[in-house]
């Protein structure tokens, strides 16, 4: 998982449990106001009523003294009641606040009452104060729709914001990831330019992969100097050896015996210059001396190719289908190009078993063109195919070659950047798929 993706996913649930928790939170303090307002009202009441109890109906109601008798007030609505009547108990309660359920006219109302207990005239009363809570509940629930949908809203909007800052925040370094990781195959393409960022952390990572790759590119260069240094010394002896053994074949007084060792021995050096005339190809290659590019028809490429292998083909009895039909020129190193297909198609040959079959086919995918190579031999297992373009890789420790074939077709196709998709299955076939990136009609 992607890590904007985590910092989305981690930050969607900090925000959903600071959702919850304010949720409750809010709840809990606006139904406190609200009952501390009603409260604040009741008490109000409360003072305004004791304060008025000389006026002539309340007066009336006390000076009845009828311990059976109730004073009671009711607003139109029934939204609050105010009902006085005499205590019978000598100890006067602090006031307190309680919710109950009053009947009103054979109506069930939730109330919130004051229970008041004062004396007046050596007489002892109660007074309580009630409002209703059904408005204040609905306008509750109101508010906590209003709350859900701004916090829900705001949960959305801030996660939207979020995403497009992370973007923001994370473009240096998807930028590093891709113009200094992925689409680096070469040392030597590797690009030094800093990356713009305020962001510290992504300035050190550019710097350090700079560096990095600075001793990288220094490694490589020293490797395909050497490479090149000593395969090109090595062919001067070997041309010498050679030329000497030749002569030495020439010489009528050497025995049988010693003539099949100078023939060994020729091929040996035979070997050891085709090696060392590959690796040198090779070093040219990785160090882009081959430069001028043309134009490259792969109809008449791969036809003159197979033309040129047909004794082969003859040989091991086998069927090849030529089926490249696209109408495709490419700009490349026409030299090299028919070393890397040659390659391909002489490797399906070898290792297919006599009266077996090699295609090789052309199609357009997705705008881009590619060539296939399949064959009918004995096919690779999944670590073979790891390996396969590694120099000296040998599939088959019993084969003649030198482990160098698809090593300098990989090298070849990098240059062109062609990319080479291989699938293989055991006792099956192989299939070498040559993907050009860059169309060029």
């Amino acid at each position: 998982m992607k890590l904007k993706n985590k910092i989305s996913i981690f930050s969607a649930v900090i925000r959903l449990l600071l959702l919850i928790i304010m949720w409750f939170t809010l709840s809990f303090v606006i139904k406190k106001v609200a009952y501390k307002n009603i409260e604040n009202s009741m008490v109000e009441k409360r003072d305004k009523f004791v304060k008025n109890l000389n006026t002539s109906e309340i007066n009336a109601f006390i000076e009845r003294n009828d311990s059976t008798e109730l004073y009671v007030s009711f607003s139109n609505l029934h939204s609050e009641f105010l009902q006085l009547y005499r205590s019978n108990n000598a100890v006067r309660s602090k006031d307190c606040f309680v919710d109950e359920t009053r009947i009103v006219e054979n109506e069930s109302n939730e109330y919130r009452v004051l229970y008041h207990h004062f004396t007046y005239k050596n007489t002892n009363y109660v007074l309580e104060i009630g409002e209703r809570l059904s408005e204040v509940n609905e306008l509750l629930d109101k508010f906590h729709l209003v709350i859900l949908l701004l916090l829900t809203a705001t949960l959305i909007v801030s996660h939207f914001a979020q995403s497009v800052f992370i973007d923001y925040l994370l473009k240096p370094f998807q930028k590093i990831i891709d113009t200094k990781i992925n689409l680096i195959n070469e040392p030597e393409l590797f690009d030094h330019s800093k990356v713009h960022t305020t962001t510290s952390d992504f300035i050190v990572l550019d710097d350090g992969l700079n560096q990095m790759m600075d001793r990288i590119q220094e490694q490589f260069k020293k490797e395909k100097q050497f490479i090149a240094n000593v395969s090109h010394e090595l062919l001067t002896p070997v041309s010498v050896l050679q030329n000497r053994l030749e002569n030495l074949l020439n010489n009528e007084s050497i025995n049988d015996e010693g003539v099949d060792k100078i023939v060994v021995s020729l091929r040996n050096l035979d070997t050891l210059k085709r090696i060392i005339n590959n690796l040198l190809l090779i070093s040219r290659i990785e160090n882009h001396q081959y430069s001028n590019f043309e134009p490259i028809d792969f109809q008449s490429l791969i036809s003159e190719l197979l033309a040129d292998l047909e004794d082969r083909i003859e040989m091991k009895q086998l069927r090849v289908s030529n089926t490249v039909k696209e109408h495709f020129v490419f700009e490349g190193n026409k030299t090299l190009m028919h070393i890397l297909i040659y390659n391909i198609v002489f490797n399906a040959i070898k290792f297919t078993p006599n009266g077996g079959s090699v295609s090789v086919s052309d199609s357009f995918e997705e705008g881009l063109y590619s060539i296939s190579i399949s064959d009918t031999g004995k096919g690779m297992t999944e670590t073979q195919l790891s390996q396969i373009f590694n120099r000296f890789m040998k599939i088959n420790l019993e084969d003649e070659g030198q482990g160098l074939g698809l090593s300098i077709v990989s090298s070849i196709a990098n240059l062109h950047k062609i990319a080479i998709k291989v699938s293989s299955e055991l006792n099956v076939g192989t299939t070498f798929r040559l993907i050009f990136q860059e169309v060029k009609k």
